[in-house]
């Protein structure tokens, strides 16, 4: 089950500071400044009003998700009265659409893409303009690491105005209560957790090990705290192999969750055979097969047994490791530009206000990385505490494996998902796992796809 809006796709998370960004993002921005938050005005200025035009977006929004990003468009709008916008949603045929209009001459205005080798080629072939005209407002709204993760050749060519928290853990409420345990927040407080939890007699872990993806998710999140970001970025582009000793480490730390087989529901086999949507009911259900399912904030919404959120199954942040430095493993989508003029500036700049955040959030299935954008416009609790930790994260980062070549990082069997399987399978081959990885990925790296 990898699904684009759940798994998500992105850029590379080399983090950037910002006076390098400031110094490589040129240009002016028709946004005002108040205390530490830019935006643009709230009602509508001659010079806003004189800005007209069409500009044609595509996206892989739809359904609600389209119908929440017309909202944002009608925000746009009360200050940009002359400017339409037309939004066609593609789904997940997007990249080939683009590539193929790209080839031809004819891309949209703008885009919101999801892969981040989709991004990365179109900057390479020259197809994307750079956004350095919205440096005051992205500056003044978005933390380094963000902008970094639309940043190519120390140019900005992209905002990741939709993002998902995929450093979240879920819990069953009730499990908890009885072996009376409270939410860890640091990784030996998680392993006491659930050696408390097994001894209540509770499954401590939920593990979707039918789809693999699930298991990098989980050494990702291990990975980026202990070996920290810039590590995180090497890895990610195969510019460290997977042979490192910082990689052994991670695994090692992995293996005290799946290690052993009476911590998961249904043991080392019937995690094998568990796919993700049932290791979520494994942990939502009372009485529960499990406690915990490490997994993102999507992970409400693919449950299909009655839960209420707080009272049944609630959330805590991905425990720190060690002394690292808050980290967030996201997934996203990242807007891009082909053509350069005043509309399409208009609705960049727009887009990267708290304002046009605020037009989604309230309409819930949204998060950002936009520091200035009120909490309170999420539409509940669970959303608040996910989405905040977002914006708040001193470093941010893409899914690793969903940057990877897919058949590498994103194919069912093989690469990393497959031999993640294995690795479940035998959790003490931690060198065996180590070596086939890194020839996978040469493989894949050198065949380029």
């Amino acid at each position: 089950m990898r699904r684009r809006s759940i798994h998500g796709t992105a850029a590379l998370a080399a983090l950037v500071p910002i006076t390098l960004l400031a110094a490589s993002c040129g240009g002016s921005s028709n946004s005002t400044t108040s205390g530490t938050t830019t935006t643009t005005a709230a009602t509508t200025s001659t010079t806003q009003s004189q800005v007209s035009g069409s500009v044609s977006f595509d996206g892989v929004w739809s359904g609600a998700e389209a119908n929440a990003f017309q909202a944002v468009i009608a925000a746009f709008n009360k200050q940009y009265p002359n400017v339409k916008v037309h939004y066609k949603s593609l789904g997940d045929n997007l990249p080939t659409v683009l590539s193929t209009a790209v080839a031809g001459g004819k891309p949209p205005d703008m885009a919101d893409i999801a892969q981040p080798g989709t991004v990365k080629q179109f900057v390479a072939k020259g197809a994307l303009k750079p956004i350095t005209y919205a440096r005051k407002v992205l500056v003044a709204n978005f933390n380094s690491s963000w902008l970094a993760l639309g940043t190519f050749n120390q140019k900005v060519y992209g905002l990741v105005f939709k993002a998902s928290n995929k450093s979240t853990v879920w819990y069953n409420v009730h499990a908890f209560k009885d072996a009376g345990v409270k939410p860890p927040t640091t990784w030996p407080q998680l392993l006491s957790t659930a050696d408390t939890l097994k001894s209540s007699g509770v499954a401590p872990y939920s593990i979707g090990g039918a789809d693999g993806w699930t298991l990098t998710d989980l050494f990702e999140n291990i990975y980026i705290r202990q070996a920290g970001p810039a590590k995180y970025a090497q890895l990610t582009a195969h510019k460290l192999p997977w042979t490192d000793p910082s990689v052994a480490t991670a695994l090692n730390t992995m293996s005290q969750v799946i290690g052993t087989s009476a911590n998961m529901a249904g043991g080392t086999s019937g995690a094998l055979q568990t796919d993700f949507p049932t290791s979520v009911n494994n942990v939502f259900e009372n009485p529960p097969k499990a406690a915990i399912v490490l997994e993102g904030d999507f992970v409400p919404g693919v449950a299909t047994v009655k839960a209420k959120p707080g009272t049944d199954y609630a959330e805590f942040t991905f425990p720190t490791i060690g002394a690292s430095a808050p980290s967030v493993v996201i997934g996203g989508d990242t807007i891009v530009t082909f053509r350069d003029n005043p509309a399409i500036e208009a609705f960049m700049e727009f887009l990267a206000t708290p304002q046009a955040a605020e037009a989604w959030a309230q309409k819930g299935g949204f998060a950002t990385g936009n520091r200035n954008m009120p909490a309170s416009f999420y539409p509940d609790a669970t959303t608040r505490a996910t989405a905040s930790a977002i914006a708040a994260a001193k470093n941010v980062a893409f899914d690793m494996s969903d940057q990877q070549p897919a058949s590498f990082g994103a194919t069912v069997g093989q690469g990393e998902w497959g031999l993640f399987q294995s690795f479940l399978r035998h959790p003490t081959n931690v060198s065996g796992i180590q070596s086939a990885l890194e020839s996978a990925a040469t493989a894949a790296y050198k065949k380029g796809s």
